[in-house]
């Protein structure tokens, strides 16, 4: 028998039974939809995860205290980093360009008969560097993809330098917002304030800033601000030092780990860290990368991806057991029509593909109708995962592929189970 005849004849069955056909390839076409949804979701968590954490320097090391938990809360270990093992980190670590250093308390603000409680933050001379690299705010009205420099956040005066972090000067700079609050409209720049017991003078107000993501300008203000050299802050808010954050800054993101190296050899030694019986350092401090960052996040994608795969999966089980039932169903009806078949001398060959290809023909149609509407639903899926799914072209391929094989597998029991009926008995079948 041709493979023209077969086709022609596996049409005819199916038109025959149209709408069980029909209901037959729901559940592939559910499944390849399924599937084409869920890695577009995938592969949109990912593009997500790069996105995030695309502001983070590939030359950037972050530096801080361990916590571990302890009486069911995480409690600092081990030493604190302090400001002097920052400060000292450049000339022991070749590969380190530059550190930047942080540390924040809330503190009572005073200028005049008005008072605020503000969140202060002690930094070094390069933060309005970081904060134009970082490229999370940007000043109200900015073009949108427009570069950013450090001297376009300051709105009136000017920031600290460097000479004046290692000094511990008794400036300060606010934020947009602040100075509105704590000023009231007058000049702030050259102003006395005090920060609890403390006098500082005013330099600098930052501009008016917003977020670059339009869904955190709601949730934060960056215009609430007031900054210190980190000396200053350390020196005259802290009764004990405290621990600091740091952000070193490698040569190159090539030679980021031999970095990493020089500065896990440094703290080592300067918090005279030991090894414990297995040889293993019991480090009192953490170090993160844009990689490892990456890694963990791109990871977790992955698994999410596979996890939504592996659902989507089941549907295109269901169908597939769908198919099997009908062709099982269809060989019974069509009993007599094997038998008379097997009579006239078809071959059990001939017979097999003839269901066989019914079932593909069923796969297939189910598998092109199942792409079409995966790629309609991608819209749909966008908005349940906040605007984040993105169309990979190789899951149309992968998922029709999967819906044929489906139809194979599924609807070879059948076919086989038909080629095997005896034609005497296939004849008196009523």
């Amino acid at each position: 028998m041709s493979l023209s005849d077969l086709f022609r004849t596996a049409l005819r069955s199916l038109a025959a039974n149209a709408l069980r056909a029909a209901l037959t390839m729901l559940g592939v076409v559910i499944g390849v939809a399924s599937v084409i949804a869920m890695l577009a979701l995938g592969n949109g968590a990912r593009a997500a995860v790069d996105a995030t954490f695309k502001s983070l320097g590939a030359n950037q090391i972050q530096i801080g205290q361990k916590f571990a938990l302890q009486d069911g809360e995480y409690q600092p270990i081990g030493h604190k980093l302090t400001y002097t093992e920052g400060m000292e980190m450049i000339e022991a670590s070749p590969l380190i360009e530059r550190v930047d250093m942080s540390v924040s308390r809330t503190v009572k603000t005073r200028y005049g008969r008005s008072s605020l409680e503000i969140r202060a933050t002690g930094n070094t001379a390069e933060a309005l560097i970081a904060l134009a690299a970082d490229g999370t705010v940007q000043p109200v009205g900015w073009v949108a993809g427009a570069a950013l420099a450090p001297q376009v956040f300051i709105g009136e005066g000017r920031f600290f330098s460097a000479d004046e972090v290692l000094a511990g000067a008794p400036v300060c700079v606010f934020g947009y917002q602040t100075a509105l609050d704590l000023f009231n409209g007058d000049n702030p720049i050259g102003a006395t304030i005090w920060l609890e017991r403390t006098r500082c003078t005013v330099i600098g107000v930052l501009a008016e800033l917003e977020s670059t993501d339009l869904e955190q300008r709601y949730q934060s203000d960056p215009n609430e601000a007031l900054i210190l050299p980190i000396s200053t802050l350390i020196q005259t808010l802290y009764e004990e030092e405290p621990s600091i954050f740091m952000v070193a800054h490698a040569s190159g993101a090539n030679r980021i780990d031999e970095a990493k190296a020089q500065i896990t050899d440094y703290l080592r030694e300067k918090h005279a860290i030991q090894q414990d019986e297995t040889d293993a350092y019991l480090d009192d401090f953490e170090m993160t990368t844009r990689k490892d960052i990456l890694g963990q996040q791109q990871e977790a994608a992955q698994t999410f991806s596979l996890l939504l795969a592996a659902m989507a999966s089941v549907s295109l089980i269901v169908g597939g057991i769908g198919i099997m039932n009908v062709m099982l169903v269809s060989v019974t009806e069509r009993t007599r029509e094997i038998g008379v078949r097997l009579a006239v001398g078809a071959k059990g060959r001939d017979i097999i593909s003839q269901f066989l290809l019914e079932a593909v023909l069923l796969s297939a149609s189910g598998g092109l109708a199942g792409v079409v509407l995966g790629i309609l639903a991608i819209p749909l899926a966008a908005t349940l995962n906040q605007g984040t799914a993105m169309l990979l072209p190789e899951s149309i391929p992968l998922s029709f592929g999967v819906a044929l094989l489906t139809g194979v597998l599924f609807g070879l029991y059948p076919a086989l189970r038909a080629s095997r009926l005896d034609p005497i008995e296939a004849l008196r079948y009523e």
